[in-house]
């Protein structure tokens, strides 16, 4: 057994004398590595005998793997420019202080890319509007063939007195659309004096989402064409994006999804 020990230590310390690998090495590693998970997952989806649940499983599991994968190679090259594409395959999963953190871990170099750099934008519009703060009011032109007619603000529906659960949202967006049956069922049964629902749609043609709207059932207010005036103030780089907004304006959630977003509702209004 002593053998054993002192050759795998020998070959550690072979290993660690080699020459560093480049960056181009690096990538191609860790690109390798993540298209590896990536297979795996569609090598068991593919096998049609999974249930929803078991699939729920999977999927979470899944990324749980890319998740470890991305955030071990930025924490051991965060000089490298491999953790770039490790950041960029894992951001939308950070939480605003994991981001933060792991930006400022970065090399200089990497903090002064055109990439890390639209991140630290991002990051302080989400700071900005974070939970706690003061919603950030917009103006968007619904139609500009009509703009007298068709210009709303986002201040025509929130901090009126109302909790307001706003669904930022577009029409080709699949995980958007699954959402709208829970948004639909939380307006059916809280709809009232204390509670309304809007949905706001972004990065899309207002034509295509007054269709989806009707096809899917959104008969609560909407604002469209709002493109990417709203996902620029609140940090927003990913869809669905649902928030509830309390009666005086604050912002009380942030990336409600499934059951959440009952729960929170129904805990704001105390039911």
């Amino acid at each position: 057994m002593k053998k054993t020990i002192l050759f795998s230590a020998a070959l550690v310390a072979v290993v660690a004398c080699g020459p560093k690998k480049t960056n181009a090495e690096l990538t191609e590693e860790f690109n390798a590595s993540y298209e590896a998970i990536i297979e795996e997952y569609r090598t068991v989806m593919g096998s049609g005998e999974l249930s929803e649940s078991q699939v729920d499983s999977l999927v979470n599991a899944t990324q749980a793997k890319l998740n470890d994968l991305a955030l071990g190679t930025i924490k051991k090259h965060s000089k490298d420019s491999v953790a770039l594409s490790a950041l960029a395959s894992v951001q939308y999963e950070l939480s605003t202080k994991e981001l933060s953190e792991i930006i400022d871990g970065l090399g200089e170099n990497l903090k002064q890319t055109e990439f890390v750099q639209g991140l630290l934008k991002g990051l302080e519009a989400k700071l900005n509007t974070d939970e706690g703060k003061m919603f950030t009011d917009f103006t968007i032109v619904q139609d500009e063939s009509d703009p007298d007619g068709s210009t709303v603000k986002f201040s025509d529906y929130v901090g009126k007195g109302k909790w307001v659960l706003v669904d930022f949202w577009a029409s080709w967006c699949g995980p958007c659309k699954k959402e709208i049956p829970n948004i639909a069922s939380v307006y059916e049964k809280y709809a009232g004096e204390n509670f309304d629902v809007l949905s706001i749609a972004v990065w899309d043609k207002p034509e295509a989402t007054k269709q989806a709207a009707e096809e899917h059932g959104v008969v609560w207010s909407q604002i469209i064409n709002a493109q990417k005036i709203p996902t620029d103030i609140y940090g927003i780089d990913g869809i669905p994006h649902i928030m509830l907004v309390a009666p005086d304006g604050k912002i009380y959630k942030r990336n409600l999804r499934g059951s959440d977003i009952e729960a929170a509702v129904a805990e704001a209004l105390g039911r």
